[in-house]
């Protein structure tokens, strides 16, 4: 499989510490990594695209000190190797028009409220990087057993079924 990054920032510690705690479980399959600003979360990006490794998710909280969630989330969105990438924000102070802002953008996919379960978040997770890989990857076999089996699968039989016609 292809080496591919999940990308959690959020300014304060405990909480980057407990959503990559959350994700734990997909350490096995994806590069997860946390930045502590937008700065970090940039040259954390950078770094990982030397190595050729893609940034399939990333989760952002909107309130950080030097630029807003929302902000950075349309930058990436504006970025073509940034722009495939699932975009989901974390956060409990967005507001109605932050929010507005990224949906219009077309920069966001998912918004989950703090505090969030473990649970919920975990399948966002897998329903996002279901979607990047269906759009993205081209062997979707061996993300059968690590993602959405069913959607996997049958995204497979419709790759299958357009190139017989």
């Amino acid at each position: 499989m292809s080496e591919y990054l999940i990308l959690c920032v959020d300014d304060e510690r405990e909480v980057l510490d407990s959503v990559l705690q959350d994700l734990d479980e997909y350490e096995e399959h994806f590069i997860v990594e946390g930045a502590e600003s937008v700065d970090e979360a940039k040259e954390v990006i950078r770094e990982h695209a030397l190595d050729g490794t893609k940034l399939a998710l990333i989760l952002c909280d909107h309130i950080m000190p030097e630029q807003t969630g929302v902000s950075f989330l349309i930058e990436l969105s504006e970025d073509e190797a940034c722009k495939p990438c699932r975009k989901v924000l974390l956060t409990g102070q967005a507001g109605h028009e932050d929010t507005i802002e990224a949906v219009n953008h077309a920069c966001l996919d998912f918004y989950i409220c703090k505090p969030w379960k473990g649970e919920q978040l975990r399948d966002v997770v897998k329903q996002q990087l279901t979607d990047y890989m269906i759009n993205n990857e081209k062997n979707l076999a061996p993300w059968g057993r690590v993602l959405d089996t069913e959607r996997i699968f049958k995204a497979m039989a419709d790759n299958r079924m357009s190139f017989g016609e």
